[in-house]
């Protein structure tokens, strides 16, 4: 029998009345939905015994029932182990109330014959910003506590171990809790499983840090917000259409090379409080067929679960046109396009893509973009903002500032090729065991120039007087 559940009280409130019963909640964060449910069940009046079961154990299975109607409890089982069906006939059907959770959906092989009530579990409280509170104590700056918990998509247990966690940090610091302490414990408790498909990065910049038109920063401040606002969007609005689609939100970037998209990936990430995954192609691609599409699988499964922001850089790799079919090479790479056209549908997580060449990327995947923000080259006068910031712990000299000024007119360079110039000056600097002077930066930025293959502006010909 399959069906959608109430809320997360209501459900165990109505398992709890309603006499023995077999339940499988289906859960997409492990241990959130059965946590919820097994928090609800008490507080109903009706006691619980937790099973985590790390192999399948019949005897094991056997005596738990006869506790359970000894104390006259339900039993929750999570997470189930690997091929549960002798665990699950051992618990179902019986006198008594069984609970089963897991990220697979149930096999009827399990329990032949019995009636197993297949739910999806509860989705996890998006912020919870009162449980927060109840668990965490006083807390130095509580009135942003909404804000910086709205991100993540955690469990009632979840919350109640990340706020234990903050607790203990604080209190191995000497302080209060505070959003910092948050921030961190939840992080830790939504860690994904990607560091083998992909490189994490811990935010160390904000918006602050980005040089760019009020344009693209309002994207960005509204991607932000996309973020945290989507379960009341999509789910209490009910703005999401139906045939299967995900809350996840997709932006593309898009602009030349240095011009920002991976630094305003990570600043997305840090306003919400969650780390950055950029996605290794090197372990992505496989050459044998059908393999690329299961690595992608196994990255958007765990992505969906967690809270992250995940980045595909050059994703017009992977995100390509399809082609017109001469080849089974052609067929085959269009079978990859429609698998991810498929799977962005049904996404639940947070994903960057960027691109060098907007108009490689293949226009069903535009479609489902929910913002594409554009970076342009910068100006002259954002060239001298990306010069001063990029120097701004750096000790200069006095004709630093001036030279500053006339670089940022001569050589046209984007963010990514000044911040290579200046630590290009910062070593030279270093070298005479002296302060960055004009002519580091002048340096700096020829060396940028001659390594694109440009023409320095201020080389001289070899026929010059």
């Amino acid at each position: 029998v399959a069906g959608t559940p109430p809320e997360p009280s209501a459900l165990g409130a109505r398992i709890a009345t309603a006499g023995p019963v077999a339940v499988h909640l289906r859960e997409r964060v492990p241990g959130a939905g059965a946590g919820e449910v097994a928090a609800a069940l008490r507080g109903a009046g009706r006691p619980v015994l937790r099973y985590r079961p790390e192999s399948v154990d019949v005897p094991a299975a056997r005596a738990l029932l006869r506790e359970a109607r000894l104390r006259e409890a339900a039993v929750v089982v999570e997470p189930l182990p690997p091929d549960p069906g002798p665990l699950v006939r051992a618990l179902v059907p019986s006198d008594v109330t069984v609970v089963l959770a897991g990220t697979d959906a149930p096999d009827p092989r399990w329990a032949p014959g019995a009636d197993l009530l297949a739910l999806d579990a509860p989705g996890g409280a998006t912020g919870g910003g009162d449980l927060w509170r109840r668990e965490l104590g006083p807390l130095e700056d509580d009135s942003d506590l909404d804000r910086a918990t709205a991100a993540y998509r955690l469990g009632e247990e979840q919350i109640r171990r990340a706020a234990r966690a903050a607790r203990a940090l604080a209190a191995f610091e000497g302080t209060a809790p505070t959003l910092a302490h948050v921030r961190h414990s939840a992080r830790l408790v939504s860690a994904p499983l990607l560091d083998s498909r992909a490189r994490r990065v811990r935010p160390a910049v904000g918006f602050a840090d980005l040089v760019l038109p009020e344009e693209p920063l309002g994207l960005l401040r509204e991607l932000t917000g996309r973020a945290r606002d989507r379960d009341r969007v999509l789910g209490e609005w009910r703005l999401r259409t139906g045939g299967g689609r995900g809350r996840g939100v997709v932006a593309l970037f898009a602009g030349e090379s240095g011009t920002g998209k991976t630094l305003g990936a990570e600043v997305v990430a840090g306003e919400l409080g969650l780390d950055l995954y950029v996605v290794d192609l090197s372990s992505l691609v496989d050459k044998y067929v059908g393999e690329t599409e299961k690595n992608l699988e196994r990255i958007f499964a765990e992505v969906d679960r967690t809270d992250c922001v995940l980045l595909f850089d050059e994703a017009d790799a992977v995100f390509g046109k399809r082609s017109e079919v001469r080849s089974s090479h052609d067929r085959y790479a269009n079978l990859e396009s429609a698998y991810l056209l498929q799977r962005l549908e049904a996404f639940d997580g947070l994903a960057v893509l960027t691109t060098n060449l907007r108009s490689n990327i293949d226009e069903a995947f535009t479609r489902r973009l929910d913002l594409v923000v554009e970076f342009p080259f910068p100006d002259a006068a954002q060239r001298v903002s990306l010069w001063r910031s990029c120097l701004a712990d750096t000790p200069r000299a006095a004709d630093v500032d001036a030279e500053v000024a006339r670089c940022a007119e001569e050589f046209e360079l984007a963010g990514g090729a000044i911040r290579s110039a200046a630590v290009t000056a910062g070593y030279l600097a270093a070298a005479r065991g002296a302060a960055v002077t004009g002519a580091d930066v002048r340096e700096g930025a020829r060396r940028e120039y001659r390594k694109a293959g440009r023409l320095v502006p201020d080389a001289g010909l070899p026929w010059a007087p």
